[in-house]
């Protein structure tokens, strides 16, 4: 079993991407990439996986119902992770993006990836998940890493925080993914090649949490929201939502 995380360019920007696979009893890092275009990610994931099974999670809002305001699962992500500073940016058809990233869900649909938010888990699925939330739980922090904004020397070092962090509790957690530094890249000094590595680590992350979802379904899963209007699944021990 595959699983592939992408953090997907929500405009034209690049997309990073990670391919993690179950050997029976744990995790391995298969590969971190970055590509620039749909066409690119799309035909990676496809070499990938090939015609074998496979979970994919986006980080990107591939069921966008809503034509104005915030999806559902936008607001349940302010609703419970907004004292971590971790809610969801909000997602409507009006978005300039929302195209794009529908359109891939649609691309992952018509190779069989179909959605599962109701944790059926069958050999092929798409999830949407959020890294932020995710990270709350997985690392056990008390407010999200700022790695994304800021001067630069501040998200350098909160990306180092992350990669220490992941080298840390993943392979603790169940399912398990042994990580050695050599595993992961160096954080680097420059602005453009900063950027780059977070996209591969939130994809890493995103990765981990379609194996979270495909290894315990909802019983440790939080999803915020529904295949009608959309979803985000957060692995997790967390209230049902109401």
């Amino acid at each position: 079993m595959k699983f592939i995380g992408v953090d997907l360019g929500w405009q034209s920007q690049p997309s990073g991407l990670c391919a993690l696979e179950w050997t029976g009893d744990r995790l391995q890092l298969r590969s971190l990439a970055r590509l620039d275009s749909l066409e690119e990610v799309l035909a990676w994931i496809d070499r990938q996986v090939a015609d074998g099974p496979a979970g994919v999670a986006v980080d990107a809002p591939t069921l966008i119902p809503n034509a104005t305001g915030m999806r559902w699962a936008d607001r349940l992500t302010h609703r419970y992770f907004g004292k971590y500073h971790g809610g969801a940016y909000p997602a409507n058809l009006g978005h300039s993006f929302a195209a794009r990233t529908v359109g891939f869900g649609l691309s992952l649909e018509t190779r069989g990836f179909d959605h599962d938010p109701e944790g059926k888990r069958p050999d092929r699925f798409q999830i949407e998940v959020f890294p932020h939330p995710a990270m709350v739980y997985l690392f056990s922090l008390d407010r999200i890493l700022k790695y994304k904004k800021g001067r630069l020397a501040e998200r350098q070092q909160a990306l180092q925080q992350l990669r220490q962090l992941i080298l840390q509790y993943l392979p603790e957690h169940e399912p398990s993914l042994p990580l050695v530094a050599a595993d992961l890249p160096e954080v680097p000094s420059r602005g453009a090649a900063l950027k780059a590595l977070e996209d591969q680590l939130d994809a890493l992350v995103c990765a981990y949490v379609a194996a979270h979802w495909w290894y315990w379904g909802p019983q440790r899963n939080l999803v915020l929201g529904d295949r009608a209007q959309g979803y985000i699944v957060v692995p997790g021990r967390w209230a049902s939502p109401s």
